[in-house]
């Protein structure tokens, strides 16, 4: 019986995490195989794990959810010094045409926007 571990085998997670959105949802069966491409044997034998784990399919569910979580906000953190290093570094010559184009798309925009 296969366990589901987010660190080690999130592709097997996602693939039961996918159909058990849908199987949350209240989509039959086999509206389920239709929208991911599974065939009958595929659909039922992860259909089967969830429904006769519930408990544990929910609790791994969400501990990957948190895994996940916690993973986005390290690189946020790690990411932010770095993307504010990037946003203060004066635009390269070559790049001010282009950036003019860009402020003056995007005031016809606002100004579209507004009427």
């Amino acid at each position: 019986m296969p366990t589901l571990q987010c660190d080690r085998s999130f592709s097997n997670f996602a693939s039961l995490q996918i159909p058990f959105n849908y199987l949350k949802a209240k989509y039959p069966q086999k509206l389920i195989c239709e929208k991911l491409g599974l065939n009958n044997d595929q659909i039922r034998s992860a259909l089967a794990y969830i429904e006769i784990h519930p408990v544990d399919f929910e609790a791994e569910y969400q501990e990957c959810l948190q895994t996940a979580e916690e993973i986005r906000q390290y690189w946020e953190e790690r990411n932010r010094e770095r993307f504010a290093k990037i946003a203060a570094m004066p635009p390269k010559p070559d790049q001010e045409v282009l950036r003019a184009k860009l402020q003056a798309w995007k005031m016809r925009i606002e100004a579209q926007a507004k009427l």
